[in-house]
């Protein structure tokens, strides 16, 4: 496995400093990328540490190593005074806030957004709550779950005859990071390319998840009927599911297209289904996928994996095995493009993760340093803020 430290002459982000005040995923994610890019992400945390730190594994923050790598940390009480001039001063050399405090807080702390940009006309501020800003609901409690189970997403997770089903990884937290970076960076261009001033973006957990359940509210506008639990079947398309092998094993299946349905139904020695009211059209297909899914089913479960996927890869069929992540990191597709990475770790010696996402031709990303420790750069910053002082 490839090591995780690059060296790149220049990152797209270079020289783009962001204060990054959040606590768990969706903060740290959308930071994350920012500074897989090549920005200087400083981690100012609370004397107790991001609360990500305390999501452990065997002893081991895992999911702070991850998130947090590229950063520096510095650990910053805001209602000291002393601690308040240094975030003022950090505020002053920097482009960027991300922030997931509730509503209000930050404002009564005294760093409103009239304040903090009196202090740096430029900043752009990224405000991460459950809710949003306004409404009703913004000063409810906002975690991902209660999120993921209010979008409608739960409702439709999972199947049938079984109850809803949340996920079991923070899904809208992870989406409104990465709606999140994707934003900061467009209010960014406002300031540099076109001298506009810095903004505020009100950045919910709500909305991004909403946006990914994408047609759900036309859908239900357009047939009167709530979009509902399918397990791995959609509504839309037939045959796509997963289907067991002879040694136990899965595969993953999705003909999706009129061209793929048919070159699988040949494929499997039914040709005769091509011409089949059943299964001649897709939305045919949708509305016998049970007969359909059995056929399917039964070529696969009477060979092994590794024939199934033979077989398929030499058909062209749309069709791949079911990982867990022992088998992904083996792969040899995954070994050969380094989408997983080890990283150095003074703690356990070293960690696999993801590579940096996505890859540039010219100005890649890169991984710089592992995840801080608490208030690991506090004299470094010091010194930084010093300089600047001087130079003034």
């Amino acid at each position: 496995m490839p090591q995780a430290y690059a060296a790149n002459d220049k990152c797209p982000l270079d020289g783009v400093r962001v204060l990054d005040l959040s606590r768990l995923v969706a903060g740290n994610l959308l930071t994350h990328v920012l500074a897989d890019m090549g920005a200087d992400v400083i981690k100012i945390e609370p004397p107790e540490g991001d609360a990500l730190r305390a999501w452990q594994l065997d002893g081991v923050a895992v999911q702070w190593k991850v998130y947090a790598r590229n950063k520096r940390s510095i650990v910053i009480d805001l209602k000291s005074e002393p601690d308040r001039e240094i975030f003022r001063e950090l505020v002053a050399s920097a482009d960027m806030l991300v922030e997931n405090f509730r509503p209000g807080v930050l404002d009564r702390l005294g760093f409103s957004l009239p304040q903090l940009h009196e202090i740096q006309p430029g900043l752009v501020v990224i405000r991460i709550s459950g809710w949003g800003q306004t409404g009703p609901d913004r000063n409810k409690p906002g975690f991902g779950t209660l999120v993921e189970a209010f979008s409608g997403f739960a409702h439709k997770n999972g199947f049938p005859d079984r109850p809803p089903l949340l996920p079991n990884l923070g899904l809208a937290d992870s989406i409104a990071g990465l709606y999140g970076a994707s934003a900061a960076l467009v209010a960014l261009r406002e300031v540099e390319v076109r001298g506009g001033k810095g903004q505020e973006i009100d950045l919910s957990l709500l909305e991004p998840i909403l946006s990914v359940l994408g047609a759900d509210q036309a859908v239900y506008r357009v047939t009167g009927k709530v979009p509902g639990r399918t397990g791995n079947r959609t509504p839309l398309t037939a045959p796509r599911n997963i289907y067991e092998t002879s040694d136990q094993k899965f595969v993953a299946l999705s003909a999706s297209t009129p061209d793929m349905a048919q070159r699988l139904m040949r494929a499997i020695g039914r040709p005769d289904m091509c011409d089949d009211p059943r299964f001649a059209t897709n939305q045919k297909r949708v509305e016998n996928v049970e007969a359909l899914d059995a056929i399917i089913g039964d070529f696969i479960g009477a060979r092994t994996l590794a024939a199934n996927l033979e077989f398929f890869e030499a058909e062209q069929i749309t069709a791949g095995p079911i990982y867990d992540a022992s088998e992904v990191a083996m792969d040899p597709h995954v070994i050969a493009r380094g989408s997983v990475v080890e990283m150095a770790d003074d703690e356990v010696g070293s960690l696999p993760m993801h590579c940096v996402v996505p890859r540039f031709s010219a100005t890649p990303g890169a991984i710089r340093r592992p995840a801080p420790a608490l208030d690991e750069h506090r004299a470094e910053l010091l010194e930084e803020l010093r300089a600047r002082r001087e130079q003034r």
